[in-house]
């Protein structure tokens, strides 16, 4: 799930970056320090969206960068535990599907991508039901459940994990023929 945070802390300016406008400059250093790294509490950091304010400058001596009070605008992207997320296969591996939701990706493991036995086929690349035949890949649109997380410093070092094993869950194609075949 996405959210906006306001934030209040002091953010460290290198003086390359004092000689125009300080907001300006506090924007960029929070954007430089903060985009793409992952808070314990808010999740990804996917954009610093504004200043809003910026008050007292301090300088540390021995420390050449000048200490800024600021509050601002954070976006974030928080993965919940049982939370129904769209996505888009962005990878198909031996294993399971990665799947992009929002500024990171989860793991839809080949025992959670449908009620059927699975293949994988390398030379598609995707997993194909050996009953219904269903076939899912590259850049397939899916709907999953979220039913792990695991959040480290970075993105690349946290994991989700993904079940379409539910109803209501599944490539979007499947979806739309139970949908039409429930209403037809």
């Amino acid at each position: 799930m996405f959210y906006l945070y306001t934030v209040r802390d002091s953010v460290a300016v290198p003086p390359s970056k004092l000689s125009g406008d300080l907001k300006e400059a506090v924007l960029s250093q929070l954007k430089e320090d903060l985009e793409g790294r992952v808070d314990e509490d808010m999740g990804v950091i996917v954009a610093v969206t504004k200043v809003k304010e910026v008050g007292d400058a301090v300088i540390i001596p021995g420390d050449p960068n000048v200490f800024v009070d600021t509050v601002f605008e954070v976006l974030t992207y928080l993965p919940l535990l049982q939370e129904v997320v769209d996505g888009y296969v962005v990878d198909v591996a031996e294993f399971g599907l990665f799947v992009r939701i929002g500024p990171m990706d989860g793991l839809v493991h080949m025992s959670q991508i449908m009620d059927d036995y699975v293949r994988y086929d390398p030379s598609i690349p995707a997993f194909i039901g050996r009953e219904t035949g269903r076939m899912v890949g590259m850049k397939d649109k899916v709907r999953a459940r979220i039913v792990t997380v695991s959040l480290k410093e970075t993105i690349a070092e946290s994991k989700v994990g993904l079940t379409m094993r539910q109803p209501g869950l599944g490539k979007w194609e499947w979806l739309q023929e139970q949908e039409e075949g429930e209403n037809g």
